[in-house]
């Protein structure tokens, strides 16, 4: 009799879920995000926000929670009701440098959270300031190897998954720079655009700018392929530096107990928008490409590159400030 309770149970909880899901979303929806307005992160959010709530007909709310290494809109999200009404926007920071830089992180990807997709995937470059003499990527590694220490490279902060970069070459191919971290990558490309430091790692959308107005030059990408927005621009793989890879990626979570078909739902509606010619057009305004992986390979990916970060953290002996 317990066993065809239990049997009876089971079927009247799947099919409240199933009917559930159908009226999903019968209300509004909030995308947390761990920056503010105007950043790669929020503008990812407000993008697919606007065409969720167009096809839905239900209003999507951009809720911008800053601070503490993105800490305060990950616990939300992560302490939210597992109902699809709140979900949250993450890049590589919150997902893959925080857990390696800050071994008791107050949240777990795998426990916490439910990965929906990755939205885009933007390339980190190499820049010079325009009046350096380094003229590839070949001659600022060669320099930076001749001598370790020396060369300064801006980064928009310490344990950031650029200085993370910046240590990984170190540790791969001997080409040893001298951090130097600000805070912020509009601040990190200003100081190399301005010549205080001669070269600097960066998001292509922060280096775009500078490199529009001629006071800095991208050498390399860390990403496995070249861009399609900047063809010209060589990645690390194809000069030599093969074990070298990384972006900054942004990527849609909701909380881990989300049902299944709701789950499902959210990324059949954000796969579809991510194949939008205007959508497409929009983030590759700003070097990137848009996603769209199915979850699973989405957490495959996310769990190799933590595995790489936590790697080159210990070796490098990267802290937290």
């Amino acid at each position: 009799m317990r066993f065809l309770a239990a049997i009876a149970t089971a079927t009247m909880t799947l099919a409240a879920t199933q009917a559930w899901s159908q009226d999903y979303p019968a209300k509004p929806i909030r995308i947390l995000v761990p920056f503010a307005p105007g950043g790669f992160v929020d503008t990812a959010a407000r993008i697919v926000g606007q065409k969720l709530g167009e096809r839905w007909g239900q209003q999507v709310i951009v809720e911008n929670r800053p601070g503490g290494n993105g800490f305060i809109a990950v616990l939300a999200a992560a302490k939210a009701p597992a109902d699809g009404y709140t979900l949250l926007m993450a890049h590589t920071g919150e997902f893959v440098v925080n857990p390696a830089v800050f071994p008791n992180a107050p949240y777990d990807f795998e426990r916490d959270f439910r990965p929906i997709t990755l939205i885009n995937d933007a390339p980190i470059a190499w820049v010079v300031n325009n009046n350096a003499p380094y003229k590839t990527m070949q001659d600022l590694l060669a320099a930076a190897k001749a001598t370790p220490n020396k060369i300064g490279a801006s980064s928009p902060g310490n344990g950031s998954i650029n200085h993370l970069v910046m240590e990984w070459m170190g540790l791969t191919h001997g080409s040893k720079f001298l951090h130097v971290p600000y805070k912020g990558g509009a601040p990190a490309m200003a100081a190399t655009a301005g010549g205080e430091v001669p070269a600097g790692i960066a998001a292509l959308s922060s280096a775009m700018p500078h490199m529009q107005s001629g006071r800095v030059r991208a050498l390399a990408l860390t990403t496995a392929e070249r861009t399609p927005a900047f063809k010209d621009i060589p990645t690390l793989k194809e000069l030599g530096v093969k074990e070298v890879e990384a972006s900054i990626w942004v990527g849609l979570f909701a909380p881990k107990n989300v049902p299944q078909p709701i789950a499902d739902k959210i990324y059949g509606e954000v796969a579809k928008i991510l194949e939008l010619p205007d959508v497409k057009a929009r983030f590759a305004a700003g070097g990137g490409v848009t996603g769209g992986m199915k979850p699973a390979e989405f957490t495959a990916k996310i769990k190799r590159e933590s595995t790489s970060a936590k790697k080159v953290v210990v070796e490098a002996k990267i802290k937290a400030e």
